[in-house]
Parts: C-alpha cells; sequence; structure tokens
C-alpha cells in the first residue's frame, strides 16, 4: 500500500483528495494536515511514502519550508506539489528542493493518483510544460548571473581580504606575487581565491576581472593603501 499525506490549508481539498485515494486499493492516507508546520510534527510519525504538499499555506512558501526541515530530519517521503497559480519560481525552487513532480489542484483525480503511483515507484516524468518551466527558470537565472545588479551585489558583499585579493588580480598579480604582497603562504591565496571565483561563480579570475570590466565597477574595489 502506497501512504500518501495530504498537506493543505483547504478543508475541502483535502477531504476530495482523501476521497480519491480512498477509493483505490493500492493506497491509504496516512496523515492529512492543514498547515506547513503540522506537517513538519506529524510526517516522521505517518511515515508516507508520498506527501501532497502544498506550496501556500501558513505563508506563501509554507510548503517549501515544510520540504525544506523534512529533508533536513532524514524523512523519506517522495513530494508532490500543490499550487493554485503557476509560478515558476516557486516550482523550481521546489525541485531543487528534492520535489518529484508539481499538480495544480484543480488536477483530475486520474492525474492525482497517477502522479502518486509515479512518485512512490521512482518514475515521475518530465512532463513538456515541466520541462519548459525549468528551461526557463533556468534562463532568467542565467540571464540574472550576467547582469549588472547581480555583480553589484556580488561586490558588495566580499569581505575586506576578498577585496585586496580582487584588487592584486585586477592589478595583474601572479598568485606568487600576491603571497608576496600580503605575506601568506600560497595554500593560503588558493584559498582566497577559490572563495572569490565561488561567490561570482565563475572559473577563473579572467572571467571576473572581465565580470568587473563589463560594467565598469573598478570603482567599487578600493585601491590597495588607500
Amino acid at each position: 500500500m502506497i501512504r500518501v499525506m495530504i498537506v493543505d490549508d483547504m478543508e475541502p481539498i483535502r477531504r476530495l483528495y482523501r476521497k480519491y485515494i480512498e477509493n483505490t486499493e493500492d493506497m491509504t492516507v496516512a496523515a492529512d494536515v492543514g498547515s506547513g508546520a503540522e506537517a513538519v510534527k506529524i510526517a516522521p510519525e505517518a511515515k508516507p511514502d508520498v506527501i501532497l504538499m502544498d506550496i501556500e499555506m501558513e505563508t506563501k512558501d509554507a510548503g517549501l519550508r515544510a520540504m525544506r526541515e523534512l529533508g533536513g530530519m532524514g524523512v523519506d517521503a517522495k513530494v508532490i506539489m500543490l499550487t493554485v497559480y503557476e509560478e515558476d519560481e516557486l516550482i523550481f525552487t521546489a525541485f531543487q528542493l528534492g520535489a518529484c513532480d508539481y499538480l495544480m489542484k484543480n488536477a483530475t483525480e486520474e492525474e492525482i493518483l497517477k502522479s502518486i503511483r509515479d512518485a512512490a515507484n521512482g518514475e515521475s516524468p518530465l512532463r513538456p510544460e515541466l520541462a519548459t518551466k525549468i528551461l526557463g527558470e533556468l534562463r532568467r537565472v542565467r540571464s540574472y548571473e550576467t547582469s549588472f545588479l547581480y555583480a553589484v551585489n556580488i561586490v558588495s558583499s566580499l569581505t575586506t581580504t576578498e577585496m585586496e585579493i580582487l584588487r592584486l588580480v585586477m592589478d595583474g598579480k601572479s598568485r606568487k606575487e600576491i603571497c608576496a604582497a600580503r605575506n601568506v603562504e600560497m595554500s593560503t591565496v588558493k584559498s582566497q581565491i577559490h572563495s572569490l571565483l565561488r561567490k561570482f561563480n565563475r572559473s577563473s579570475t579572467e572571467e571576473v576581472v572581465e565580470l568587473i570590466n563589463e560594467f565598469h565597477l573598478q570603482d567599487l574595489i578600493p585601491t590597495l593603501g588607500a
């Protein structure tokens, strides 16, 4: 039997889904609750195989928060997100957190039961409309990562040490010269440069300098000794 937990703040929705599930021979309702907080409290005991999780309940992202907490608690259940509005960013975030599918709340009984069975069997397909949403959100994220605002935000978040490293890199200093200028070991410089690359999501210091120059942000990087 597939144990299903229903998490939705609308009691009529929970009652409808319970009816669908109880009319099958291979599923049972492990629990149904009306908030993300209740889901986090009940799921470890209910031990569901699949959770139908509303995204927006006590807060706009309550379902996502509950999903994150349950994952941290080691609750091993497949999560299908439920939504009224197809908000690409929220759906994309849900998949980043490990959701295996999402359904509109007005989905048919057949669609809901099929999604549950697919999730339980580890066979949730990447439907064309879902693939389109994920690819669209990836393009949006990538577009932001090449924007002026993105670059300014990263530069503003740099530590004093990272700023110093970036200034030396922009001045054309080699790693050996950076070691000498900062009087530190090569291993330390390598670690600091790695941290810098990770923040900028770039694979080389040349790419970082190119981004800074592209948006003319040189004045945001203090001159050493200034």
